[in-house]
């Protein structure tokens, strides 16, 4: 039996019927912007592998930090131990998040960052002796698969199962321009019941909704309004963080800055499992004392694993380099000049364009959600065209690696350029 078939009788793979699906492809390695199949196929991976990889797939500067590290110290306890790539990455990541952020909390992955945030909050309000429990977060968001992070995510076909198993959150509609007053007038409505612990949100991008973008100007009154409320607000910039929207965060965009953010995806460069929540001062001081019952008991096994800072630390050097910051305005760049070629196309619903991020929506005469059947014509046709473009139902998105060049751009829109044409 071949490596597909053992596959098949032996693994469960992520958001993937157990029956009725394509074999996947069989990866043997990777090469910058390239995954490379057992047969040699070369395929450009436009979504940098769900958004993780912004230096390129096996970067030698990435690699050589994990051998190094995993031949010094794998891994140790971070409970009562600490280490140097731990220190460092901590600092590092301080220097570049807004200047309000104070302490740094490692975690796992992008769900667990958002949990971390969760749980920090509420126990923030209970050290303080403040009976603070609800979250705002927004219609549409999608915060990651844990239990904390699936009750502040979108109520819907992805989450109903465990919907007698969430706690309680208010939902504000997504905003746009025509309904921003209500949105707001909603926001404060919450916010007088005196309960809410915190707002929640995905800045600027919510990502897996369908890359749907709004206004940071907004963005910013709900904050200021949160404020006055004395309502925390936590930045989910696990997909919008490090460069994604052409600043190094999404907040970036902001005046007002959040008191937590959760991090993940691109802060090893996409080499190793990791997440992130820091937090200000204020929030901190509220657990400055010795009585362990009102420490944060939360941990991981592999909190702060070595070989996984030693790659974050690594990746933070990559994008401190003005080679990393051209590279995401040509990105940039091409992604508006293509928009703007294709903006008009008969089958075109929209075209968006944030920082390194593309979104086209096609229209559709069925669902239009995450299920629409249209996901079944666009992910195969650009697989066979050796364009890795992963559907959002009934649009697909480019966010590719920093490292992409002009020339592999354009392969990706000629591709799609001749979906367009064979469906004008």
């Amino acid at each position: 039996m071949n490596w597909v078939g053992r596959d098949k009788v032996s693994v469960w793979h992520p958001f993937t019927p157990l029956k009725g699906v394509d074999d996947p492809l069989m990866i043997k390695r990777a090469e910058g912007v390239y995954l490379i199949t057992e047969d040699d196929r070369k395929i450009i991976d436009a979504i940098s592998s769900w958004w993780v990889n912004i230096h390129g797939h096996a970067h030698p500067e990435i690699t050589k930090a994990i051998a190094e590290q995993a031949a010094s110290l794998e891994h140790v306890i971070f409970a009562g131990f600490t280490h140097q790539p731990a220190i460092e990455l901590a600092e590092n990541l301080l220097s570049i998040l807004p200047s309000n952020q104070h302490k740094i909390f490692y975690s796992d992955n992008g769900s667990t960052a958002v949990e971390v945030a969760l749980k920090m909050v509420i126990q923030y309000w209970y050290n303080k002796g403040t009976q603070k429990n609800k979250f705002i977060a927004i219609d549409g968001a999608y915060h990651g698969d844990t239990f904390g992070s699936m009750s502040v995510g979108e109520r819907g076909d992805f989450t109903r199962p465990f919907f007698n198993h969430l706690f309680e959150v208010e939902f504000i509609d997504f905003p746009t321009p025509s309904n921003l007053n209500e949105v707001k007038k909603q926001f404060v409505e919450y916010l007088n019941t005196g309960e809410i612990a915190a707002f929640i949100f995905e800045p600027l991008v919510q990502g897996a909704a369908g890359m749907r973008m709004y206004d940071a100007s907004f963005l910013d009154e709900l904050i200021t309004v949160a404020r006055e409320h004395n309502v925390l607000c936590i930045a989910d910039e696990v997909m919008t963080g490090f460069g994604r929207t052409g600043k190094l965060f999404a907040s970036d965009y902001l005046v007002n800055k959040p008191d937590i953010f959760c991090l993940s995806k691109g802060l090893t460069g996409g080499a190793l499992a990791m997440g992130v929540t820091s937090c200000t001062k204020e929030i901190e001081d509220a657990f400055q004392t010795p009585e362990l019952k009102k420490a944060f008991l939360h941990g991981h096994s592999y909190t702060a694993n070595p070989m996984a800072c030693a790659a974050a630390n690594a990746s933070f050097k990559l994008l401190q380099k003005p080679k990393c910051a051209k590279g995401i305005e040509l990105i940039h760049q091409c992604h508006l000049n293509f928009a703007d070629s294709i903006k008009n196309k008969n089958i075109v619903k929209e075209v968006r364009v944030l920082g390194t991020i593309l979104a086209l929506e096609f229209k559709s005469d069925d669902d239009t959600s995450y299920f629409s059947e249209m996901r079944n014509q666009l992910y195969p046709f650009f697989i066979s065209r050796n364009v890795l473009l992963r559907p959002l139902g009934n649009l697909i998105y480019i966010l590719p690696p920093y490292i992409i060049t002009e020339q592999q751009l354009n392969q990706v829109y000629s591709a799609i350029t001749e979906f367009l044409t064979e469906h004008a």
